[in-house]
């Protein structure tokens, strides 16, 4: 099962997860609740996350990652609903 490192507002909540889970969906259903999210559809970019580290397992971004994030891509975010999870990982959001 993948671990999940969440870094919020100062804080570090750290979690595994099944594998093929979605964060958002995971939140909206109170499993990992300390996720920031809104739409869960791409539209809105509020569950944006800067990835520290796993990255390099995570699938490229899609259309609806690059329409919305644009230049902050090459930053290392991403939407978290956007993403399945099958690895570590290790996230900031603020």
């Amino acid at each position: 099962m993948p671990n999940i490192i969440l870094h919020q507002n100062g804080q570090v909540f750290q979690q595994e997860v099944s594998a093929n889970s979605n964060l958002v969906v995971l939140a909206g259903i109170k499993k990992f609740p300390h996720l920031k999210y809104g739409c869960g559809m791409g539209k809105c970019t509020k569950c944006m996350v800067k990835v520290v580290s796993g990255g390099e397992k995570l699938p490229e971004p899609n259309w609806k990652e690059n329409k919305m994030l644009g230049d902050k891509l090459s930053e290392g975010f991403r939407l978290a609903c956007q993403l399945y999870i099958t690895d570590d990982l290790e996230i900031r959001q603020e």
